[in-house]
């Protein structure tokens, strides 16, 4: 084992997503998982943007009443953006979350099938020394395949939508609703690992692996973004 990860602060993942806990696995990171739960209610004229950050900053302070003084917390949010009316002049955006129902995971499906939507992860790095906040974002487009109506009933009789924000996996093996992918796949599954290591870097935590090549490995998916998000 690497000697300066006995140097480096505790990792406490403020997640409780089988996902997350995944993706951050690759990295080589010893880290522990907390739940941190927080109203998660859209603020009146909030922005997505504005809405995401929130969540995440407001996860890594609810984990960081669970970390010990020299630990650092680490959160993420996301969310699925679409539009709401395709009229000339009159988009509006909306923030599809996860569903809670049958009826509610279809009418999202059907909603995005066929056209492009924004996935966009805010992540929050906190020091619980010291109070000092780092955050990133990630986005990605997302076209969606022309998937049938009876391709839905399946997939949300799996269950595997109830969790998910827009109520999709990008990774489903059976379903497989995205017909191509425009940027970072992670950041669609929930954590983009390249923004996450970018941001540790400034508290002097690095990746034990090749986040790029683990990424790739794991995912099955040819990164087309990783190269420019460490320049």
């Amino acid at each position: 084992m690497d000697p300066h990860l006995d140097q480096q602060p505790t990792i406490i993942l403020a997640s409780s997503s089988p996902r997350r806990r995944e993706l951050l696995g690759l990295g080589g990171w010893r880290y522990r998982t907390i739940s941190a739960p927080v109203d998660e209610t859209l603020l009146v004229g909030e922005k997505p943007l504005q809405y995401v950050f929130r969540l995440a900053e407001a996860k890594a302070h609810a984990g960081a009443l669970q970390a010990s003084p020299g630990g650092v917390v680490i959160s993420a949010d996301t969310i699925v953006v679409d539009i709401k009316s395709r009229c000339a002049g009159a988009d509006e955006l909306e923030i599809m979350g996860k569903p809670s129902c049958e009826e509610e995971a279809t009418k999202m499906l059907l909603h995005l099938r066929g056209h492009i939507h924004q996935v966009y992860t805010a992540i929050a790095v906190l020091q619980s020394g010291n109070g000092i906040l780092y955050t990133d974002i990630c986005a990605t487009d997302v076209p969606m395949r022309n998937y049938s109506e009876v391709e839905i009933a399946a997939y949300v009789d799996s269950g595997d939508p109830f969790d998910k924000a827009g109520g999709y996996a990008i990774q489903h093996e059976e379903f497989r609703p995205v017909e191509c992918l425009y940027g970072c796949y992670a950041n669609v599954v929930g954590l983009p690992l390249c923004h996450l290591a970018r941001t540790l870097k400034n508290i002097n935590i690095l990746p034990e692996v090749n986040i790029p090549i683990a990424c790739q490995h794991t995912l099955h998916f040819q990164c087309p973004v990783y190269k420019s998000i460490f320049l």
